[in-house]
């Protein structure tokens, strides 16, 4: 067996707000080995995501939130996969929007764990950018996913319904700025971070 790594695609498409479409470029993050991997978020197309995982077995496509640019393709990514979709349930009324005649698999909640090649990634419950938004801290990394909650240069939007500043940045600076400073931050769009980098953008 490998050792484990991470990997990234970049999936462009549409992001929805009210009633207004966007194009934006989303990130998935891979957390495997040559064998197996662990899919974070799942937006806009099955086909890249199909590709980067290059015939390994997915353990779990866990989606950081509700919004229907992280998780258009999760249906379609579990029936080419056969694996289980993980969403936190205070985002169920997101989800229902983009799949109102599915559900997720399981209920992704605070200090839930995932192991892959080896290694933990543990679920942390960070609400604000929406109720049910959740980091993955892979600890032996020393990395974070931080979905919509942190990018580089600060705290995610939120301009958003069921979005919250004061509650996001309770979250970034109770469950994320304690995190060893040179934790990677892996986000949803755009460039890395580190939790170091990122000290100065917490208001």
């Amino acid at each position: 067996m490998s050792a484990a790594r991470i990997e990234k695609a970049v999936v462009s498409g549409v992001f929805s707000l009210d009633g207004q479409d966007f194009d934006v470029d989303n990130n998935v993050w891979l957390v495997g080995d040559d064998d197996e991997v662990l899919v974070v978020d799942a937006p806009h197309r099955v086909e890249p995501i199909v590709e980067a995982i290059g015939g390994r077995r997915v353990t779990a496509i866990v989606l950081t939130h509700g919004h229907n640019d992280h998780l258009t393709a999760a249906v379609a990514l579990r029936e080419a996969t056969a694996a289980p979709i993980w969403l936190n349930p205070a985002d169920r009324m997101l989800w229902d929007v983009v799949h109102p005649d599915t559900a997720p698999d399981r209920d992704l909640v605070d200090g839930t764990r995932f192991t892959v090649a080896g290694v933990t990634v543990e679920a942390l419950h960070t609400p604000g950018h929406s109720p049910g938004s959740t980091c993955l801290h892979a600890a032996d990394l020393r990395t974070v996913f931080t979905g919509d909650t942190l990018f580089c240069g600060g705290p995610g939007a939120t301009g958003r319904s069921f979005s919250d500043k004061p509650t996001i940045l309770q979250s970034i600076r109770s469950r994320l700025m304690s995190l060893h400073g040179d934790t990677v931050v892996h986000t949803g769009h755009g460039d890395d971070t580190t939790i170091d980098a990122e000290l100065g953008n917490i208001a």
